[in-house]
This record gives C-alpha cells, sequence and structure tokens, in this order.
C-alpha cells in the first residue's frame, strides 16, 4: 500500500473513531496501557513524549507521574484525537500537558529531547515502524528510554475476524500487517535495528469484555481501526457485517455478554549513553501527514 495513503487512511479513520473510541476502548486497554506504563517506569521531573497518544488514554497518566515539575507531550496523525485530548488537558487544568497533531514518522522535535518516549498500541499502524522507532530514538536524550506496546498473535485475538469481514466488502486495507509485530521476536528486532538496547518483551494474556452484543459491535465497527471502512457501508451491508461478526466471536459469549480473548506485547529499551550523531540524525524529507 502506498504510505502516503495508508497514513490518509489511519488520518482519517481515527477522526472517525475518535468520539467513541474510549467508550468502546478504555477499559478494554486498561492491561496494556498499564503494562506500558510499568515499563516505562516514569518520575517526577520528566520530560515524556506519547507518540499516537489518542484521546489521552496513556497521555494523562504520564501526566500524572511526572507531576507539574515534568512534562508531556502528545502527538497522533488525527485531528479529532489531539482535540479531544487538549480539550481534556485543558479542562483539568494541566498545563504541563500538550498535543499536537504529528507524524509519528516524522515528528517535529529536536534531538535527545526527552527522558523517555511512549507508544500505546500505535505502531501496527504506522507505513514503516521502524522509521518510526529510529524517531522515537533520535528525540530521546541519551539514556532515556521507549516503551511501546502492540497486539499480540491473531490467533491469540479472538476479535480478529473483523479485518476479513471488512475486507470482504470494501477495499479498506486499512492495517494489512495489523498483526505482524506481534508475532515471535520481532518487535525487539526492530528496536535493537532502531539502535535500542537493554531491550525486554513482555507478553500479556487479556480478555475483553462487553456487557452486550451492541457494545461488541461498537467495539469493532465504530470505535477502532476500520471506522473509516464502515463509514461507507449502507444499511444492508452494515447488517451483514455484523451478522458475520457476531458469528465470528459466538465462542465467547456468556449469556448476553462477551468475554473476547487478547495478547498484548510490550516491549522497552534505552538509548545508549555514547552514541555517534550521525546515528540518530533526522532522515531528510517530510512525510505526507
Amino acid at each position: 500500500m502506498d504510505p502516503r495513503l495508508q497514513r490518509r487512511v489511519q488520518r482519517y479513520g481515527w477522526d472517525r473513531a475518535a468520539a467513541s473510541y474510549e467508550q468502546y476502548w478504555m477499559r478494554q486497554l486498561e492491561p496494556a496501557q498499564a503494562g506500558l506504563l510499568a515499563m516505562a517506569a516514569l518520575i517526577p521531573g520528566q520530560r515524556v513524549l506519547d507518540i499516537a497518544c489518542g484521546t489521552g488514554l496513556v497521555t494523562f497518566p504520564a501526566a500524572a507521574a511526572v507531576g507539574a515539575e515534568g512534562a508531556v507531550a502528545g502527538t497522533d496523525i488525527a485531528g479529532s484525537m489531539i482535540e479531544k485530548g487538549a480539550g481534556e488537558a485543558e479542562a483539568r487544568g494541566l498545563r504541563h500537558v500538550s498535543f499536537d497533531r504529528m507524524d509519528a514518522e516524522d515528528l517535529r522535535f529536536e534531538e535527545s529531547m526527552f527522558d523517555t518516549a511512549l507508544c500505546g498500541l500505535g505502531l501496527m499502524y504506522f507505513p514503516d515502524p521502524l522509521q518510526s522507532l529510529r524517531e522515537a530514538f533520535r528525540v530521546l536524550r541519551p539514556g532515556g528510554r521507549f516503551a511501546a506496546a502492540v497486539w499480540g498473535r491473531r490467533s491469540r485475538c479472538g476479535w480478529a475476524g473483523i479485518f476479513p469481514i471488512v475486507e470482504e466488502r470494501v477495499d479498506s486495507e486499512v492495517c494489512p500487517m495489523f498483526f505482524q509485530l506481534g508475532q515471535a521476536d520481532l518487535l525487539e528486532r526492530q528496536f535493537m535495528e532502531a539502535g535500542f538496547e537493554n531491550v525486554r518483551v513482555e507478553r500479556i494474556e487479556t480478555t475483553l469484555r462487553y456487557d452486550s452484543v451492541e457494545d461488541a459491535i461498537g467495539a469493532a465497527f465504530v470505535g477502532g481501526p476500520v471506522a473509516l471502512a464502515y463509514s461507507r457501508f449502507d444499511e444492508e451491508t452494515r447488517a451483514g457485517a455484523h451478522a458475520d461478526y457476531v458469528r465470528s466471536i459466538e465462542p465467547y459469549r456468556r449469556g448476553t455478554r462477551y468475554e473476547i480473548p487478547g495478547e498484548f506485547v510490550i516491549a522497552g529499551g534505552t538509548k545508549p549513553m555514547e552514541i555517534a550523531a550521525a546515528a540518530f540524525s533526522k532522515r531528510a524529507g517530510t512525510a505526507d501527514a
């Protein structure tokens, strides 16, 4: 897929999902976000970058961890996500938190600006995950830490049927490599290729709990990565897609509730204290966001 097209798909897709994202995913993603923050081990006074921050589900706990003497910058390619996060920061009176729309593969920050960088369930969506890791590496100070979470293996994610169900109805190409980083040791190897050392990886088994079939459908189609493709469906197409998805998660129905298995992979690594400047110089050119 053309990287420029993929960026636009992600930008406008998450713009559509922004209004429903927290309703359907805040509780379900909490284990990944808690694991990510534990891996980062934030301390008061640090400068933190939250890449692909969405509405701020990781940004705000990070802000609490570093305190008012620290600073947290949230970036995301979707303007609607950024607007929601910025509005919440203003409502809370958090002057040490900022939000900016930015491409993860072309961060508009100087080298060595941050003590820690985070990316919660964003790497799977980037056209070039390795370049985004290199950008995170570049903006970290020597000795700084980067932690990222991705979804795990397709076979461990009971909701994975959503992608072929959507692709049968529209050529969305929403995330063609969605589960790749969760396979084997690929995430660890990408961290090391980007220059990080002391890389550690954890796998977390989880359960996505939904109180009703309507909530399960909303999470799959409205609040997540296929929101843009789903917006093109007419009512008949939506009904058919809903029926197929409900059949795919039938093994996880518990009465009127659903308990759908999932897996997260969390990785953390540090930027070496001594490193040649050329190793983290910014790639020429600007990505189309």
